[in-house]
């Protein structure tokens, strides 16, 4: 695995960077992945806004769309149920419509308790393993076969600082976090001689993201990272830039 020596948080990315690149984004209605399905959109990529609720990703598709940016495409599901033969259906229907895909950007994630291991709700911990975990599995498995067709193709799976050093009262998001690590680093070993695409971690720290303020409700927003500003490591990460960086766990700030 190459190691890199481009610092994602410094990339300055050329303005068509992803130019006809089709990039499916899962929580793209808001926060982070709202953003990135933006900023892909508007450095050339055909975007897949992934997400549960439909108005938000329309409020999206709006934007990039006044933007003049490649019309992206709408694609609504709730990760925490769908099954094995919803993401299938998928990749079917994205192959179809679209011939392919060059990236997949893991956004969508949920925080669960903020509580110690003895008083966190079993099912609560299902729930987020579900969603950051299982789910990531599932659609990365069925989305493969599709991206492995692609000239150079990325996954970026998102991570945590508390994904790399658990910490208390974090429960099951860092334990999901690890476990992406993990998920990631056999990925991207499995892929490295058999096809183009690469598989990176991406810990887009402290940011002024609606999770964040759930998670630090004392915290003064106005302390932290734009969603914006961090984009330059998204966009090195899912272009062109990156190609031979793979099983990497990269900070955004």
């Amino acid at each position: 695995m190459t190691m890199s020596t481009q610092d994602p948080k410094t990339y300055q990315p050329a303005e068509n960077c992803l130019h006809d690149r089709v990039i499916l984004v899962t929580g793209a209605g808001s926060g982070i992945g709202r953003t990135a399905a933006i900023s892909f959109a508007t450095h050339g990529a055909t975007v897949i806004l992934l997400g549960r609720t439909v108005e938000k990703l329309e409020a999206v598709y709006d934007e990039i769309e006044n933007a003049g940016s490649p019309t992206p495409a709408i694609y609504p599901l709730c990760l925490e149920g769908a099954t094995e033969q919803d993401y299938q259906t998928m990749a079917s229907n994205i192959e179809q419509e679209f011939g392919g895909l060059h990236g997949l950007l893991h956004n969508a994630g949920m925080l669960g308790q903020r509580t110690t291991i003895a008083n966190y709700q079993a099912p609560i911990w299902q729930q987020v393993m579900q969603v950051n975990l299982n789910a990531q599995f599932l659609l990365t498995k069925a989305l493969l076969p599709i991206i492995k067709t692609a000239d150079d193709a990325a996954i970026v799976f998102t991570s945590s600082g508390v994904g790399r050093k658990g910490r208390p009262f974090w429960g099951a998001y860092a334990v999901s976090k690890f476990a992406t690590e993990g998920l990631a680093q056999v990925l991207a070993g499995e892929l490295e001689e058999v096809s183009n695409v690469r598989v990176n971690c991406l810990n887009p720290g402290a940011t002024r993201t609606p999770m964040r303020a759930v998670a630090y409700p004392a915290e003064d927003p106005g302390t932290l990272l734009t969603p914006e500003q961090i984009m330059p490591a998204y966009l090195y990460l899912l272009g062109p830039d990156s190609k031979g960086i793979s099983g990497q766990s990269f900070d955004a700030q």
